[in-house]
């Protein structure tokens, strides 16, 4: 049965249309700050990071589709239109000059296209801006550990917590930072190679032993925020997750005054959130 050219149009609109539905409904399965099940879109958007991530995620998945269809539309012509039965006598045309220079042509405008974007996307990665809290996370085998050299040089580890929701992300001693301030992570490890990621912040940057990185986010929403080390180090890598509590500018301040006091003591088993401190 022979397809007229509508028919190939319409069918190729229609797939087009149900994968872009597909692309924007899985996005209700999130939840924010933390993996769902049957999740397979990108995170929440919690920074102005992720925000610019998620819009080159979708402006990517869009070209990449057009792409897609605009091939798949030319394959379908030619088996249609030039096919045997509809074609016996073949052309025997070998070169065209105007074909060959657009299909040099566009591809190179495509990428050039994506390019800028790109750039621009890794300069705001990269670029940290004036801190208002600076963090250091150091990564161990296997958990993280957080000072805080900006209010009192404080200190405490960071151990998945067994009791905890959600499952292999909940940790005993949280890192706490207020909300809408830029906050500056330097990273290192103490052992080997680790990699602090907090998805819905969009940042992922490497801990390495004898070497300090620096990465940011600015936390544009209040709650929790789970990632995890995503380099693999170790039989325990897969239970060294990081939670930050995202809090207002007061709830910061008093919990930063009850951590100085935990954290000075030196106990391993004190816990402090922006809730209050507690054993």
């Amino acid at each position: 049965m022979r397809m007229s050219m509508g028919q190939v149009g319409r069918h190729l609109l229609g797939l087009a249309v149900a994968g872009l539905t597909l692309a924007t409904g899985g996005a209700a399965f999130a939840e924010l700050g933390q993996p769902a099940p049957w999740e397979w879109t990108l995170q929440q958007s919690a920074s102005p990071v992720m925000d610019n991530i998620v819009w080159f995620h979708n402006f990517l998945f869009v070209l990449i589709t057009l792409i897609t269809l605009f091939v798949l539309a030319l394959l379908v012509i030619v088996v249609i239109k030039f096919n045997a039965r509809a074609n016996p006598v073949p052309s025997r045309t070998t070169h065209n000059t105007l074909i060959e220079v657009a299909w040099t042509l566009v591809p190179v405008l495509i990428l050039v296209g994506i390019s800028v974007p790109s750039f621009r996307l890794l300069f705001l990665e990269l670029d940290v801006p004036k801190a208002d809290l600076t963090i250091k996370a150091t990564g161990k085998q296997w958990y993280w550990s957080y000072a805080y050299p900006d209010n009192g040089k404080f200190e405490f580890d960071s151990l998945m917590a067994q009791d905890k929701q959600p499952r292999l992300l909940g940790v005993d001693n949280e890192m706490v930072v207020p909300v809408n301030k830029v906050v500056r992570v330097q990273v290192t490890g103490a052992d080997v190679i680790h990699a602090f990621a907090l998805p819905a912040f969009g940042v992922k940057i490497d801990a390495i032993p004898g070497r300090l990185n620096e990465t940011w986010f600015k936390a544009s929403k209040t709650g929790m925020f789970y990632g995890q080390c995503s380099e693999l180090c170790g039989k325990d890598h897969a239970f060294m997750p990081i939670a930050i509590r995202v809090v207002e500018d007061k709830d910061f301040a008093s919990w930063v005054e009850a951590a100085k006091k935990k954290y000075a003591s030196g106990g391993a088993s004190t816990y402090a959130s922006a809730a209050g401190p507690t054993q």
